[in-house]
């Protein structure tokens, strides 16, 4: 007697789709089509929008094998599963000569083009380090790249909320072509967040521009905003005022010695900005500006301050004489600093005392990383003074260089110091301290 009874399925066939799609979720992009072959069921799976949300394609700068393999799979990503992209980043790794950028570039525009024609949902955008004022980018492949992502900018210029072209290095003209394809639809732009630190090439006077200051005004909606310091004036603080204040939380501001910080801003633009948008917190982020009358003239007390990072950078200079910073313009954020990050050479001065009471003087401070010439006994002082609730930190991240190739006495009293306050370190703090020799 024959059986007509349907032969029994593996369990694997009744694994609900949430279990389905999380395990797909796992697994890279050959793997995913290995596991669509399984059945009808795994091959549907392999088509839901969810998976293919986030992408990040990465290029090798490098002459390989694997550079075709790398281009054609972005290709074959876009046109099979570009209609569901939301979150899109883009790396290209130190390019080695003009004919791998050239590839880049007419790979990039064949996915922008065929992304701008079936996506309407993109929300994000990252396309980081690109360096375009390196030699490799030739002033076609670079002109034409920077056309290509203009138009592919103004596709998405309607849904588009972050975009992050952080180190893309471009001219005044190039960078404002870019920021300006974001406005194109309506002559505004309602993106929430932009990314344009090292955005314009080194040496460039940002601040001064007419047509950056007509840029920025197109923006609506900002939320976070961060750039370098060669863009900050007052007309600027003035534009973010009048268009921004509603919306405007935060702005990073990086300042390094290369680009150009020596212009004026006025206290009462800054004092006017945080008038008008109570929310907004700035963090600074200075690399080799070191000089107390170079951040004298930047470092305002109308400045709504959450942060602040001083690295030299493992440069070192007899003019960099801290203890004013420490003593005079830091303390002016007593009530808003809340991060603090120091890494200089002071072989030349002593600071322990300085710097403990700005962290005992700053009432919401609690990170605070140092690498710098201290004793150990400043760290003791301290975890004592924390213990006895003088102060809020909750991370503690401390370096203290030493002249000497040896530091075992210095670990040896570290290890006492942990020893004696070991219950606070383990259950309140987060802390590292380890000597380490600067020779």
């Amino acid at each position: 007697m024959e059986d007509d009874s349907e032969p029994e399925q593996s369990c694997w066939a009744y694994l609900p789709d949430v279990c389905l799609s999380n395990m797909f979720w796992w697994l890279d992009d050959r793997d995913r089509s290995r596991a669509a072959l399984v059945c009808k069921k795994w091959n549907q799976a392999m088509y839901s929008g969810s998976l293919w949300r986030t992408r990040t394609i990465t290029f090798s700068g490098r002459p390989s094998r694997s550079n075709t393999s790398e281009f054609e799979s972005a290709l074959w990503y876009v046109k099979r599963f570009g209609k569901y992209l939301e979150h899109l980043e883009i790396k290209f790794l130190n390019p080695y000569n003009a004919v791998l950028t050239r590839k880049f570039q007419v790979t990039m525009r064949g996915l922008l083009s065929r992304l701008g024609k079936c996506n309407s949902r993109l929300v994000s955008l990252t396309i980081q380090h690109l360096e375009l004022d390196r030699l490799v980018w030739k002033n076609g492949i670079r002109t034409q790249f920077i056309k290509n992502v203009s138009t592919f900018l103004k596709r998405m210029s309607k849904h588009l909320d972050y975009l992050n072209l952080k180190g893309a290095r471009v001219t005044l003209e190039e960078g404002c072509e870019l920021l300006s394809s974001l406005s194109y639809l309506k002559n505004k732009s309602f993106a929430s967040e932009i990314n344009i630190e090292d955005f314009f090439s080194h040496h460039l006077s940002i601040y001064s521009s007419p047509l950056f200051h007509q840029t920025m005004s197109t923006f609506r909606n900002l939320v976070i905003l961060t750039l370098n310091y060669n863009c900050i004036s007052d007309e600027l603080l003035d534009i973010l005022c009048e268009h921004n204040a509603n919306s405007l939380w935060t702005i990073n501001i990086k300042c390094h010695i290369h680009d150009p910080h020596g212009q004026v801003v006025w206290g009462m633009s800054w004092a006017n900005l945080a008038k008008r948008a109570p929310k907004l917190k700035v963090n600074f982020f200075f690399e080799r500006v070191m000089k107390h009358n170079s951040l004298a003239r930047i470092l305002l007390a109308e400045i709504p301050l959450r942060s602040i990072s001083l690295r030299s950078c493992y440069f070192s200079d007899p003019d960099w004489l801290m203890r004013p910073t420490l003593t005079n313009l830091l303390p002016a954020y007593k009530h808003s600093l809340q991060k603090l990050t120091l890494e200089f050479n002071n072989d030349h001065e002593l600071l322990d005392e300085e710097l403990l009471q700005l962290v005992l003087l700053c009432e919401r401070l609690f990170f605070l990383k140092v690498w710098a010439f201290l004793s150990v006994a400043f760290v003791e002082r301290l975890l004592q003074n924390r213990a006895e609730g003088k102060c809020v930190l909750c991370t503690m991240k401390v370096r203290i260089y030493t002249a000497r190739h040896e530091t075992s006495e210095e670990d040896r009293l570290l290890r006492d110091i942990y020893k004696k306050f070991r219950n606070l370190i383990d259950s309140e703090l987060n802390y590292f301290v380890i000597a380490y020799p600067v020779v």
